[in-house]
């Protein structure tokens, strides 16, 4: 199991600067807000520096209960906890537009 507290450990133990040039390496990614929503869920599951990417994947399913898709939020849901929306500034004037789920039927209905 994770949360935001093994997150924050994990960003402690691995913190990437330049996250394109990391996964790319990994042929995972090509784009920054990819390889941030990359990054995030390898820092909740543990898996940075996993190279064996069947090994990842079968972590991930093990943390994640929901991984997303593009055209539903959130981005993940960590089992039997909180959900986790990636959101990528562009500036540290920004603003992040949230949506917000205004039912729990929807929300479980993206859970399941």
């Amino acid at each position: 199991m994770s949360n935001i507290l093994k997150a924050f450990v994990n960003i402690t133990k691995n913190p990437i600067v330049n996250l394109v040039y990391f996964y790319q390496g990994r042929n995972r990614i090509n784009n920054s807000g990819k390889a941030l929503e990359n990054y995030i869920q390898d820092i909740f599951a543990g898996t940075v520096d996993e190279d064996n990417e069947t090994k990842r994947l079968k972590r991930f399913e093990e943390v994640f209960s929901y991984q997303g898709n593009q055209n539903n939020p959130p981005d993940l849901i960590l089992k039997n906890s909180d959900a986790i929306e990636v959101k990528k500034l562009q500036s540290k004037n920004s603003v992040i537009a949230l949506t917000a789920l205004t039912q729990k039927q929807s929300f479980l209905q993206i859970a399941q």
